[in-house]
């Protein structure tokens, strides 16, 4: 169930603001998605006292990230003439074939990628072109996760990519890293530095002095490339978030 917050200090009070109950939450956790919304969700029973002391304890967070999301804009009819991809280092020109049938993306052999289908279902194209775009970065991440993890010595279990609004990258207790398809728009060093950060979690599955000590042991920079991953979302352009 989603409302409006209902203790907001005055400033917060907008429709970008919203407060959602759900029965799987054991805490509270806040999203900040595209073009500025946020959403506080809470588990059950949570009082609007506890929302707001949450909330003023994560307040410089959730306004850096309104900042680094405010640019987005989540509008199919803007889609891509060129792909640039810094952190693989490629780039394609795009071409748009329109004839009536479901949309197909595909990469020429000039290394031009084709999109056809009908140019009136911008959404259905853009959603296309993200399906390929994960499927390409299968192997482009895949192959750099590999190469970094026999650097370091850190050993992960399988793959996962995933398109995700507010997370760039995880491990899970079995050992699965899922990494974000929009990395693919970061730049190198810092795409290294994130799968150097989830490999860590596999030896520590927390943010303690340990963890931050080994991730500094493979990464020297990793304070200035953290911030540089923080602000990374304006690099993404608006056709990745449908």
């Amino acid at each position: 169930m989603t409302a409006q917050l209902p203790l907001f200090a005055q400033s917060d009070r907008t429709d970008r603001w919203s407060v959602r109950t759900s029965g799987r939450a054991r805490r509270l956790s806040v999203r900040v998605y595209p073009g500025g919304r946020v959403e506080i969700v809470v588990p059950p029973g949570a009082s609007p006292i506890i929302v707001q002391r949450f909330i003023g304890a994560h307040r410089q967070w959730i306004d850096d990230r309104v900042r680094d999301f405010a640019g987005l804009i989540t509008v199919e009819s803007c889609l891509p003439t060129r792909i640039e991809l810094p952190a693989v280092g490629k780039s394609f020109a795009v071409t748009y074939v329109d004839q009536d049938s479901p949309p197909r993306v595909r990469l020429g052999e000039d290394g031009v990628v084709v999109i056809t289908g009908s140019q009136l279902d911008r959404r259905v194209i853009a959603l296309a072109l993200r399906r390929w775009l994960c499927e390409f970065a299968v192997g482009e991440l895949g192959d750099r996760l590999a190469l970094v993890s026999r650097g370091t010595g850190l050993a992960f279990r399988k793959l996962q990519i995933r398109r995700q609004r507010t997370r760039w990258g995880s491990c899970s207790m079995s050992g699965t890293i899922s990494l974000n398809v929009c990395l693919l728009f970061l730049d190198p060093d810092v795409l290294r530095y994130l799968m150097v950060h989830e490999l860590c979690h596999t030896q520590h599955m927390n943010h303690s002095a340990r963890f931050w000590g080994l991730v500094e042991f493979h990464e020297a920079d990793y304070r200035a490339l953290d911030k540089a991953l923080l602000r990374g979302w304006q690099q993404v352009p608006g056709w990745m978030f449908g």
